[in-house]
């Protein structure tokens, strides 16, 4: 009896959260250990379908660098990264999409599918709702720098009410035989400014932002943020990550978190709880 009053609890202390967030746009940017995991995987399809159904409107941005190093390999086709970035040659540009718009989208929509959702993979370049121009193309190849979004391509699908996936895969304005290799934290931040989404939820494989001594940073805003760079705190790849919340929020997103999709149902604890279990940036 007294667990069966405890998970009474647990629902009504998630019950303000529901209410609050109801009809609100989520954007969570799908990677890491999260996405290659296959427990981990049931389980986070598992958050997204709960918070489609208590209200919420989630849209997926996945990545997929490790399949596509892995395939490049296979095919014996060399690959390199320059700041960060893949350098993406035609022929590397034709797995980029082969992987991102085809594999891993439709096993993550297949997946939410399967758990009962109405989920539906498109990438940038379906409805032309994302348009890139190269960084810099001899520096990068096709690596792209989005220039557009038509968000109402994906509110049209949500309010259809689909659960859009998306591989940050753009077209071209000039060109339809071209694509354009985005980076996914890049994409699922342009995305949630676009579709004015009330949060930003990116799933890394560490706890969040830490301090010098390993300890998550429960809240950030832009100046501790820039004060934790300058001194080294925040280094390596967790600067991206940060700079693509910082981009959320200066195109409106209200909070961008970043949590350790290692977890369990991570999403639900962070979104549902007062505590939560990383790092919310916020103005």
């Amino acid at each position: 009896m007294q667990a069966k009053i405890h998970q009474v609890k647990t629902l009504l202390d998630a019950l303000p959260y529901i209410k609050k967030f109801s009809n609100e746009i989520f954007v969570i940017k799908y990677g890491g250990s999260a996405q290659s995991n296959a427990a981990l995987k049931e389980r986070v399809a598992q958050d997204v379908l709960l918070m489609y159904l208590v209200g919420i409107r989630p849209v997926v941005v996945h990545g997929g660098g490790n399949r596509i190093s892995e395939l490049l390999e296979k095919l014996s086709i060399p690959t390199k990264f320059i700041d960060g970035l893949r350098y993406t040659d035609e022929a590397s540009m034709e797995i980029v999409e082969m992987v991102l718009s085809g594999s891993i989208n439709k096993e993550i929509t297949a997946m939410l599918n399967h758990h009962g959702a109405k989920a539906i993979g498109v990438s940038g370049k379906d409805a032309g709702f994302i348009k890139a121009k190269p960084i810099d193309f001899e520096k990068y190849g096709w690596v792209g720098n989005i220039t557009e979004i038509d968000a109402s391509v994906i509110v049209n699908l949500m309010d259809e009410k689909f659960i859009p996936v998306i591989a940050p895969v753009a077209g071209d304005a000039d060109d339809s035989k071209i694509g354009y290799n985005i980076n996914a934290d890049l994409a699922a931040s342009r995305i949630a400014g676009a579709l004015g989404a009330k949060k930003i939820i990116f799933m890394t494989d560490t706890k969040g932002v830490l301090d010098k001594e390993g300890n998550c940073l429960s809240t950030l805003t832009r100046e501790q943020i820039e004060a934790l760079k300058e001194d080294g705190t925040i280094s390596g790849g967790m600067i991206p990550k940060v700079d693509a919340c910082l981009e959320a929020i200066e195109c409106g997103v209200e909070q961008a978190h970043i949590i350790d999709g290692r977890i369990d149902h991570s999403v639900l604890l962070e979104v549902f709880t007062s505590e939560g279990i990383g790092t919310v940036i916020s103005h």
